[in-house]
């Protein structure tokens, strides 16, 4: 199959393209590079270094035989989507390209406008453009569950039957986010929907857990084919980020009481999911939702486990208990669905420990290197509006 990535620097992205390449397919993507950008905004950095583009390519070319078609771009440039869509003509579009942070959206009014802007107007432009240049490709595009919010009841995967008053329908469920960044993500998945049932457009709605790990077999041990893995208050995902401050010595900073209930997979089980969903296609004209996790922890119980696995390897860390910066249930209900990719085939891995031994691991020589950026690891960021500091700058000046 030929697949176009869009965001193929990401965390996501960048492993994507390597795993489709080892199956055998061929991938284009593009990239503008802003999340090298926005990390370096908040004062962060990759904990594993990261090679410039260019490097990257070759070392795919090296590894695995065959080259990535890559043009730096950005969504928001229509013509330029257009473009690189009607040439290169993919069976199947996968958008990564958005901004990903919640805490990110919350900075400020400018953060929360650019990030509505970016990635609902973004995610408009693919839809355009793949009705006007390529209308009979399969767009899998990246959601998160945190579209559903945490309801007092079970989470079914887009939709679920509703009965009223005597009549019942199939309705899709309902979006409780929680920060703009999320509740752009419901705009996506609205608009998506209305798209494929107006043109006839195909498309699968991946609702993601949150993912974490350093690494996937296809890299090898070339470093210039690592992906990247942040640990600051915005880009730094829980796990990555708890593993990072355990090789430092830092205590694991858990918001609030740590009762908060999430989805999580390893980066090497995302990347499963999404080839099992690029190869397994959609009918025209349907849209479908996936969500797409292993297993559900609480944050004050992966705080515990990271405690664990770092006693395993001498690594003595204590937790903290912070108040929590967000506005969120801490002590909730959760239990989504995760029967569709079952059913195509996906099939677990690793577990927990396992992972966040590699990871460690994987770690324990860039400690120099997180040190060196440890101030990031204190969230400041407050859902009310307000800050302790205010360093940062206004995300439409990052290029």
């Amino acid at each position: 199959m030929r697949v176009f990535i869009a965001g193929i620097d990401g965390y996501l992205g960048w492993p994507l393209a390597q795993y489709l390449a080892a199956r055998g397919h061929e991938v284009a993507g593009a990239d503008k590079f802003l999340r090298r950008g926005w990390v370096e905004e908040v004062g962060g950095q990759s904990a594993l270094p990261i090679y410039s583009m260019d490097e990257r390519l070759q070392a795919f070319h090296e590894h695995f035989g065959m080259p990535v078609l890559f043009r730096e771009g950005d969504l928001l440039d229509y013509a330029f989507l257009r473009q690189f869509l009607a040439d290169f003509q993919p069976d199947a579009i996968v958008h990564l390209a958005e901004m990903p942070s919640a805490a990110y959206s919350m900075i400020d009014q400018s953060h929360a406008a650019f990030t509505q802007q970016n990635n609902v107007i973004g995610s408009m432009n693919v839809l355009w453009a793949m009705r006007e240049v390529c209308p009979t490709a399969h767009l899998v595009k990246l959601g998160t569950m945190g579209e559903y919010g945490t309801p007092n009841i079970d989470i079914p995967e887009g939709f679920f039957e509703v009965e009223f008053r005597g009549r019942k329908d199939y309705l899709p469920f309902p979006r409780q986010a929680g920060s703009f960044y999320h509740w752009s993500k419901v705009h996506d998945s609205n608009n998506i929907m209305f798209a494929c049932n107006l043109w006839g457009l195909r498309a699968t709605d991946i609702m993601q857990g949150v993912v974490f790990g350093t690494q996937i077999n296809e890299m090898g041990d070339d470093p210039r084919l690592c992906s990247r893995l942040d640990f600051d208050q915005c880009f730094g995902t829980v796990i990555n980020r708890f593993c990072c401050q355990a090789v430092i010595d830092h205590p694991l900073t858990v918001f609030g009481s740590g009762g908060q209930t999430r989805g999580f997979l390893p980066l090497r089980d995302s990347m499963q999911c999404l080839a099992i969903t690029i190869e397994n296609t959609p009918e025209q004209g349907e849209y479908r939702v996936f969500n797409q996790f292993e297993e559900c922890y609480s944050i004050a119980g992966l705080a515990e486990q990271v405690q664990q696995v770092s006693a395993e390897l001498g690594l003595h860390v204590q937790v903290n208990h912070l108040d929590n910066p967000r506005e969120e249930r801490e002590e909730h209900y959760y239990r989504p669905d995760r029967n569709h990719l079952i059913e195509l085939g996906y099939i677990p891995t690793s577990d927990l420990k396992a992972e966040l031994r590699t990871m460690l691991r994987d770690l324990m020589p860039q400690r120099e290197r997180i040190q060196a950026r440890s101030a990031v690891l204190i969230p400041d960021i407050r859902w009310n509006g307000q800050r302790e500091r205010s360093n940062i700058i206004d995300p439409a000046l990052i290029t």
